[in-house]
């Protein structure tokens, strides 16, 4: 695949692309939450934008370890200010949702992108965005974000995750939703422990080997506070690390808190590898 088609976006994936992360909730688990605050939220996605980012993440329901469930019409109300603001910024959005409510009105509004963790499993999300021509993000989670961090369990982690993926791609083709809208992610710390988080860093090659670009969001999570010791507020560093890893294994988009730091490590990764 050389390009992503992202609604009225056509973007190549010559070289990896920034995702950033731009969370409209008040427990977000990194701690940049914005709440019900829209000055807040298009302030931060000002400064993901004005640093490199190359698609705009909205999420205004968390998906952290035993998160509380936020209604349609609430997810909304945070969401519609912001996306309004923004969709005219010149780079895509994406609306970080499970609810096929919420893909719905957010595409009207000129959502990109939907970017959901349930991989369009929910009754009508797959036909919601077939009915568009925005992109979709599809990842793999163990169980729901109530129970997915307990004794997650596989036979072969990548195997497993992988013919999850390929699944779901599978069925939104089916469904009329061409393979150049479709992204797949493994959903690292999405019900896997550390052990498979970091054997599905190491084998993100046979992931990419599916056919669709690949998307890491392994930014400031739990699995980098294990390896690093620190608190989820200082582990910038740890996240640039895995960002970089990702893309040497084939990871095409990451998604980041920390859009200008990543972006220059990543200039660096592309001096090196293609002088």
């Amino acid at each position: 695949m050389t390009f992503l088609a992202c609604g009225r976006f056509r973007l190549s994936l010559a070289r990896p692309l920034i995702m950033g992360i731009v969370n409209l909730t008040p427990d977000s688990f990194s701690g940049d939450g914005v709440g019900a605050d829209p000055s807040r939220a298009i302030a931060l996605a000002r400064v993901q934008f004005e640093d490199g980012a190359d698609i705009l993440d909205l999420g205004a329901e968390s998906s952290r370890p035993g998160a509380s469930a936020v209604a349609a019409g609430d997810e909304l109300e945070r969401l519609l200010p912001v996306l309004r603001e923004v969709r005219d910024w010149g780079v895509p959005v994406s609306i970080d949702t499970i609810k096929p409510a919420v893909m719905r009105v957010a595409l009207a509004e000129g959502a990109a992108m939907i970017n959901d963790i349930g991989a369009l499993t929910a009754p009508g999300a797959i036909e919601a965005v077939a009915a568009s021509d925005a992109a979709i993000c599809l990842m793999h989670m163990q169980n729901d974000p109530h129970t997915m961090q307990q004794n997650p369990r596989y036979g072969e982690v990548v195997a497993e995750v992988g013919a999850f993926l390929r699944a779901r791609a599978a069925a939104c083709e089916a469904a009329g939703i061409d393979g150049a809208r479709i992204v797949l992610d493994p959903g690292f710390g999405f019900g896997k422990t550390l052990e498979h988080n970091l054997a599905l860093l190491r084998g993100l090659t046979d992931l990419a080997a599916l056919g669709y670009p690949v998307l890491a969001g392994l930014s400031r999570k739990s699995m980098l506070g294990a390896i690093s010791g620190r608190p989820v507020e200082q582990r910038l560093a740890a996240s640039v690390a895995a960002a970089v890893l990702a893309v040497q294994k084939g990871a095409a988009i990451v998604r980041v808190h920390d859009v200008a730091a990543t972006k220059d490590a990543l200039a660096v990764l592309n001096s090196v590898e293609n002088a």
